[in-house]
Parts: C-alpha cells; sequence; structure tokens
C-alpha cells in the first residue's frame, strides 16, 4: 500500500475504510447525485477507491506494477502453481525424509540435499498445505505476490470493467469502419439513403452513367475520357 501510494503522488490519491461506512456515505449523497448508485453493488470484499484525474490506463498499470513477494500460508488458496526447482537445497542430510513424504526425488551430492527433478507441490485453486508451506519456507521461496488489483471504473456517471482499458485506438477504429461497412451494405440494398451510402449511390449510379455512353453513342464530359481510352484499345 505504501509503494502504491508513493507511486501515485501528484498523480492519484488512495482511500480505504470501511463498507460499511462507505455504502451509507454514498446513500446520503443519492438524492443529489443518483449515479453514484452503481457504485454500491461492488462495495463488498477488501476494496479500497482511488481518484484521480489522469489517464485511467496508467494510473491502472501503476497499481498493478506495485506487488510485493509473500510466502506460501498453509490453508491459503494458491493464485497459481507453484513449483520446486531441482537443484542443490544447501540443506543437510537428515531432512531427506521430508522431502521423500512429499514424494520429491532427492540425492545426496557433496553432503547436502539435492532435488533431483522440477516438481510441482502447489496447484492453483487449491489451499496450501501445512507440508508444503514448511517446504517453500525451508527453501526461501515466496512464489506468491500481494497487491491492489483494479475491479471497477467509475467514470462520469458510467461504472464499466477495467478490461475496456485493453481496447486500443486501433480497435475501436476498425470496429467503427466495421459499422460503417455494414450500416452501407444494408443501406444500398434496401435503397434507403444514409449519410454512409451516398457516396456509393452516386459513385454506382457513375458507373451506370458511363456502361451506357460505352454502349451506345450518348456521351457526356465525364464519360469521354473512359470512351477515349476503350477507343484507343
Amino acid at each position: 500500500m505504501h509503494q502504491i501510494r508513493v507511486a501515485l503522488r501528484g498523480k492519484g490519491v488512495v482511500l480505504m475504510g470501511k463498507n460499511t461506512m462507505v455504502r451509507r456515505a454514498l446513500r446520503s449523497i443519492l438524492a443529489e447525485f443518483p449515479q453514484f448508485e452503481r457504485l454500491l453493488p461492488h462495495i463488498k470484499g477488501n476494496i479500497g477507491f482511488v481518484f484521480t484525474s489522469g489517464d485511467l490506463k496508467d494510473i491502472r498499470e501503476i497499481i498493478i506494477a506495485n506487488k510485493v513477494a509473500a510466502p506460501a500460508r498453509a490453508g491459503a488458496f494458491a493464485p497459481k502453481d507453484v513449483t520446486v526447482p531441482a537443484g542443490n537445497t544447501g540443506m543437510e542430510p537428515g531432512k531427506t525424509s521430508f522431502f521423500q513424504a512429499l514424494g520429491i526425488p532427492t540425492k545426496i551430492a557433496r553432503g547436502t540435499i539435492e532435488i533431483v527433478s522440477d516438481v510441482k507441490v502447489v496447484v492453483a485453486g487449491t489451499r496450501v498445505g501445512t507440508s508444503e508451506a514448511t517446504l517453500l519456507n525451508m527453501l526461501n521461496i515466496s512464489p506468491f505476490t500481494y497487491g491492489m488489483t483494479v475491479v471497477q471504473i467509475f467514470d462520469q456517471g458510467n461504472a464499466f470493467s477495467p478490461s475496456v482499458l485493453d481496447v486500443d485506438e486501433q480497435e475501436l477504429i476498425d470496429r467503427f469502419l466495421s459499422g460503417i461497412k455494414t450500416i452501407a451494405a444494408i443501406s444500398l440494398a434496401l435503397k434507403y439513403p444514409t449519410i454512409v451510402s451516398v457516396t456509393h449511390t452516386l459513385v454506382n449510379a457513375y458507373k451506370n452513367l458511363i456502361s451506357v455512353a460505352l454502349a451506345t453513342e450518348y456521351t457526356f464530359e465525364g464519360a469521354e475520357k473512359v470512351c477515349h481510352v476503350f477507343d484507343g484499345l
């Protein structure tokens, strides 16, 4: 938390509080600011607020970048798989039975215990066992990280998922252009003019006029160049 507060200095402010008090504070201003009601369903669990007027994507990157290593605790849910790497542990041979109990293949090398191959000792989504936690602490392995993550964004009265920030400008442009093409196609098929289809309608009409000029003796200024080209061929 201290790292995050320091990193956000001048860019944002972190505010933590009891959920009951936060909900009570929000409800007290709903009459004047009804848009804040959208926040109430998200006031649950271990959450806090980050107030900022800066770029939301940059602020999120700062928040999630500040994490600290943490040891495995017995009974805690593992957020990811944990594998003990092969190699010398530096432990005395008397602790070999401890590794055997966990099914970890070892050998004695230069008077110390050496793990023969990588072994997965914790599976993501399961609770960390007492023996596994003890082993990881003995090996000075801190497999997990703790920090803050962004679960919801509130901007100009709207609440939305932070995944929206992953949509880059080019993707927005591509989706916008795809929508324009779809509208233009529907408009042309229905012969219903819209702003996006007018250009296509004019171009298609011009093509029809040129086709008539090529098939008949009728000509006009816009078709003369095309006719001269075909005459040359």
